[in-house]
């Protein structure tokens, strides 16, 4: 029997994705209701219609709980947008016992916490890169240890306060409660990354509909956190234009683009390849064939998809839209990281996820544009129905499971910390006073 339930809903700017999964202590959180559903009223990651995204967030959480045959009212939210920035700082504290406790932890990170940032802005997480005990530096977790001085090199992530409110008031609205907001980026690499990459210097990039978020990590800590308002649906609408077709039409092509290329090829290479075994030389008939062999790789047939009036597309052109576009886009957040003072192009390379990440050749241009190796990222780390959620579009939801079995001993002592606010009237002081608790 499960120990506890987490419901994570990835709230992005096409799709509302739901996942419900049981967590016993000790082993592999088992997915037990997945649901994804259009999304509406958001743009970018941001909040723009407030009944149409309440809306799409209830029927993603409908669906997961039927198929799951449970409900909650806590969940693990997302949050996105280019509106997401990050620091680092860092928080020191006198250790007043012989051995460093959890309290004395969390001063830190408080202490740590006390930074100069707008009113305007809220903090969405402070992640300890690295803890420092009496000048002794490189130490993951000082529990136990002995010594006077305890400080901690954090990674600060922040957040439009207005976004935030948004997106939580679309989730309050329709009964649920917020354990925790996270980072879209922090939570992909939570379920795409492998520690061997976070250890060697890694940059992973997660490409949604309508933003793309970025992390960086040195010696397993995060040193970068971002995001852009470019993604997948600046390449549909490239496409579109391209290729003289509607705009679904054009996600059609994009989604489908990677089988459909498999199968223009796959058979005219291999009845030629079995003619050149079995003839010494070429006759006309065959120089023919050659001829209508290079020509049909250059054609993609798309009959399949029932586009009106448009049966097959050039690759060569689709591969041009494909790269001009997601280079704009890697050139912009290769500039962006290092304008922050850190650096993209890391030795592990760059680990491409999200539901853009399927594009044919993206790995490809990645490595031209970054210089260093590139994969595509799927998630991991789950059991259960995770087959439902192997996607690279999965990675954030999958990762907010994960972040959730695992900080749940984090937050009961940060709970201890927390300074209950008062009697609050209207559902946005609700919110806002909350929000307040909030600390990941």
């Amino acid at each position: 029997m499960a120990d506890r339930n987490i419901i994570a809903i990835d709230i992005g700017s096409t799709k509302i994705a739901t996942v419900i999964a049981a967590v016993v202590d000790g082993e592999q959180p088992s997915v037990i209701g997945v649901a994804s559903y259009p999304s509406k009223g958001l743009k970018k990651g941001v909040v723009v219609n407030l009944d149409e995204a309440t809306n799409s967030i209830a029927a993603s959480l409908e669906a997961a709980e039927r198929m799951a045959g449970l409900s909650s009212n806590f969940v693990y939210i997302s949050v996105n947008g280019k509106h997401i920035t990050s620091i680092n700082n860092k928080g020191v504290v006198a250790i007043a016992k012989e051995e460093i406790g959890s309290d004395d932890i969390l001063r830190a990170i408080e202490s740590a916490r006390t930074i100069s940032i707008p009113p305007s802005r809220e903090i969405l997480h402070v992640i300890p890169r690295e803890y420092i005990v009496d000048a002794q530096g490189d130490i993951k977790d000082p529990t136990g240890m002995a010594g006077t001085r305890l400080e901690v090199d954090t990674h600060i992530i922040s957040a439009i306060s207005a976004a935030v409110y948004n997106l939580m008031r679309c989730v309050v609205t329709i009964g649920l409660k917020i354990e925790d907001i996270v980072f879209c980026g922090w939570a992909s690499a939570i379920s795409v990354l492998t520690a061997t990459e976070k250890e060697l210097g890694v940059t992973i990039l997660d490409i949604g509909g309508g933003t793309t978020t970025i992390n960086t990590f040195v010696e397993d800590a995060i040193t970068y956190s971002g995001s852009v308002p470019l993604g997948g649906a600046n390449l549909t609408s490239d496409l579109a234009i391209g290729l003289r077709v509607t705009l679904e039409d054009a996600e059609k092509i994009k989604i489908n683009a990677e089988e459909l290329m498999h199968i223009s090829q796959k058979s005219p290479v291999n009845e030629m390849t079995k003619r050149r075994e079995k003839l010494l030389g070429k006759n006309e008939e065959e120089e023919e064939e050659v001829k209508d062999t290079k020509k049909s790789k250059d054609i993609i047939d798309i009959s399949s998809l029932e586009i009106t009036g448009l049966k097959t597309v050039s690759r060569k052109l689709f591969e041009e839209i494909v790269e001009a576009r997601m280079s704009e886009i890697f050139d912009i957040i290769n500039r962006q990281v290092e304008e922050s003072g850190n650096i993209a192009k890391l030795p592990a390379g760059v680990v491409i996820t999200g539901g853009s990440a399927l594009i044919p050749g993206i790995t490809n241009i990645a490595k031209k544009v970054f210089g260093v190796p590139a994969r595509v990222g799927y998630p991991k780390g789950m059991s259960g129905l995770s087959d439902e959620i192997s996607s690279p579009s999965y990675a954030v939801v999958q990762g907010l499971i994960m972040y959730g079995a695992k900080n749940e001993g984090v937050k009961n002592m940060r709970d201890k910390m927390n300074v209950k606010s008062g009697p609050q009237e209207g559902l946005l002081n609700k919110i806002k006073g909350f929000f307040k608790n909030l600390m990941p």
